[in-house]
């Protein structure tokens, strides 16, 4: 029987991007990974970027991979979610969705970019989505849209992900409705 899905965003649950720059949160370790080597900004005047500052948990690893579900980025950072965060996080390589052509793209429904690709990679399987963006919208697309149980878990980016959003998580991972729906 397989696994409900957890599509996992980094950039909000997982890097609590939106605390306090000066101040990074109890448990969590920095990396910093390289933006692109130039930008070019008006003028047509290359100029160099600072490497993105990411905050991220090591113990989170641990903890995904205790709930029950099969893993899998919802993120921008898509495959290279592998290359920096995975190894940090003590997780193994994980399948990722490719947005390709609607990658940031905003609907004119207001549904978030990511909503459709997920509930198509999903085809019906139980899964959880954890994001800092979703919203009433994505909740309606993914009950008129998505055939089995779907929990859009809204983390604040200020946080991350806590104790409460894994037990969250995990109750709707074991939940016998998501089961039924699974097998």
């Amino acid at each position: 029987m397989n696994r409900p899905l957890l599509f996992l965003d980094v950039d909000g649950p997982l890097n609590p991007y939106a605390a306090q720059p000066e101040r990074r949160p109890d448990g969590y370790t920095t990396i910093r990974v390289p933006r692109n080597d130039t930008y070019e900004g008006d003028g047509g005047f290359p100029f160099r970027r600072r490497p993105l500052r990411v905050w991220l948990n090591p113990e989170h690893g641990r903890v995904l991979l205790h709930l029950g579900f099969e893993l899998c980025w919802a993120t921008t950072w898509m495959d290279d979610a592998n290359r920096w965060i995975a190894p940090v996080l003590g997780l193994p390589e994980l399948p990722f969705v490719d947005f390709g052509d609607v990658l940031l793209q905003e609907r004119p429904d207001g549904v978030h970019w990511k909503t459709g690709p997920l509930v198509d990679y999903a085809g019906g399987r139980p899964f959880a989505w954890v994001d800092d963006e979703q919203s009433d919208l994505d909740r309606a697309y993914v009950a008129a849209h998505h055939q089995g149980p779907g929990l859009l878990h809204h983390v604040n980016p200020r946080i991350g992900l806590r104790e409460n959003d894994f037990r969250a998580l995990a109750d709707f991972a074991d939940s016998p409705h998501t089961w039924r729906a699974n097998g």
